[in-house]
């Protein structure tokens, strides 16, 4: 390269990094959440108290959306990768700028926005049924049998077996990676229950059918998708774009909102990797990523005490490994009492007060702020009007500000779904293209239980098939990635199963 050539780039690299000082304002240690006009007061939020939790409440319709649209864009300005579930469609407009309109002009000007401008966020379409984005897949063994048994409706004498079910898988050296895995193991178990009997105990043959039974019923309603390998990388979830901004990781779910207990558990699974896997990081400027958990109540609804209680622990320390936990649903009441004492930073809509339970969760809202004397936080939930919202947030040494009333902040990109057209264009230029989409099906607990049938009994070995599929790995493959995942998070692995009641090692 000449020296002219090497000047030229020089001073056009510097005049790059002048462009972009003056088309990016400098990182806010805060978000903007809102203001009151008529008394001059705004809310903001802390980022380094960010990590604390929250939630977004309220009845339908009354800006719940929009909210955590602004709330992700800010976190995203702010440098810090999100994930969220679009349970409506609604957030996938987040990739295009957002569009001239009245109310928001209004808004705009009602809040005295100077540097308001309408600009798109750099996004990332995921979906377990790989439909409306990247494939996202988990494999059984990291599932695990605590939530696998709540995800089938076990009751406890088959969750019991599920959980010896796995101990074998372990003792045996299967490796249970999907659906078909554990499929063929339940039948090996049936076929040598009396075999198994005096290290096991007797494994009912009616309860381990009664869980094929539940394992075929999700497969039929497309959970078999979701089981399988490449398994979604966490780190591919916290990305930042080429000018510092956090990438928005939208999952598409509203297929999967069909199917709300696969919805539940596939994002409490989520959140127990992020534990296992993400280094402590103490007090942070901002968080290392936020997860916006929507449509809480399936999380809690006919759990049992015990998944409950697990929950309760992965909420209450994740937030050491600098993940930000925003719960989103209609009342506060949806979340478990010693759950909803670890969310900080609460933004609570409208709510309406017709009926006597009516009345019980507006209540129970306005006890969770911090009171303001100037202000009836129990008359107010139920007079807010669309796109306003009482707040309280944690101040920068960790106090609950006093509840105020005020007008959110609108959205700088778009409102409203991408259309079909426009959501493969963003899939054609995401940088993870091509790197979920082909299933990968490598030697485990089906081929190895195969290859011992047929050693065993060759004449089932012209009728036995294998699932179609990419050409499996070789043995010495399979056990070194293998041997360095468990390697890389042995030690996180065996607490995170702890807390979920795995008895995988």
């Amino acid at each position: 390269m000449s020296n002219g050539t090497f000047e030229r780039l020089w001073i056009y690299g510097i005049f790059r990094q002048i462009l972009r000082i003056k088309e990016e304002p400098p990182v806010s240690e805060t978000i903007y959440l809102g203001a009151n006009p008529q008394i001059g007061s705004s809310v903001s939020l802390a980022l380094p108290m960010a990590n604390r939790h929250g939630l977004v409440a309220g009845a339908t319709g009354t800006g719940k959306t929009v909210t955590l649209q602004t709330l992700a864009e800010g976190f995203s300005q702010a440098g810090v990768p999100v994930f969220l579930a679009d349970v409506k469609g609604d957030l996938s407009g987040m990739a295009l700028p957002g569009q001239a309109h009245a109310k928001i002009s209004q808004r705009v000007e009602q809040l005295g926005l100077k540097d308001y401008r309408q600009r798109p966020f750099p996004v990332v379409f995921w979906d377990l049924f790989n439909r409306q984005g990247h494939p996202i897949r988990a494999t059984v063994s990291d599932m695990g049998p605590a939530l696998l048994a709540n995800l089938l409706q076990l009751n406890d004498t088959q969750s019991g077996i599920l959980q010896v079910i796995f101990k074998i898988a372990d003792d045996e050296g299967l490796l249970l990676l999907d659906s078909k895995d554990l499929r063929a193991l339940l039948s090996w178990v049936i076929e040598n229950s009396k075999e198994l009997k005096s290290e096991y105990g007797s494994l009912s043959s009616s309860s381990v059918a009664a869980i094929q039974r539940k394992l075929l019923a999700l497969e039929q309603q497309g959970a078999e998708q979701f089981f399988g390998e490449p398994q979604v990388e966490l780190r591919d979830l916290m990305q930042t774009d080429f000018s510092g901004n956090g990438v928005i990781s939208i999952l598409d779910a509203t297929d999967l909102m069909q199917q709300p207990k696969l919805y539940a558990m596939f994002l409490l699974w989520l959140i127990a990797e992020m534990f296992e896997q993400l280094p402590e990081a103490g007090d942070t400027d901002k968080p290392k990523l936020v997860f916006f958990f929507d449509e809480a109540h399936l999380l809690f609804e006919d759990a049992p005490k015990e998944l409950s209680d697990k929950i309760e622990q992965v909420v209450r320390l994740i937030r050491s490994k600098g993940v930000g936990i925003y719960f989103v649903t209609q009342s506060p009441l949806d979340i478990p009492e010693n759950i909803l004492g670890q969310l900080g930073n609460r933004v609570q809509h409208a709510l309406r007060a017709f009926t006597p339970k009516d009345q019980k969760a507006v209540r129970a809202a306005a006890q969770t702020f911090r009171t303001n004397p100037k202000l009836n936080t129990e008359t107010a939930i139920t007079e807010l009007g669309v796109g306003e919202a009482l707040v309280s947030v944690l101040d920068p040494k960790g106090t609950p500000t006093p509840v105020e009333r005020i007008l959110i902040c609108p959205p700088q990109s778009q409102i409203g779904p991408l259309t079909a057209e426009q959501r493969q264009q963003q899939l054609q230029k995401s940088p993870f293209k091509g790197r979920y989409d082909a299933v990968i099906d490598r030697e485990s607990a089906y081929e190895r239980l195969k290859q011992r049938a047929e050693s065993t009994h060759p004449e089932r070995q012209a009728t036995a098939t294998r699932p179609r599929g990419r050409p499996r790995q070789s043995v010495f493959e399979a056990m070194a990635k293998s041997a360095a995942r468990a390697i890389g998070s042995s030690l996180g692995r065996q607490l995170v199963r702890g807390l979920l009641g795995s008895l995988l090692k």
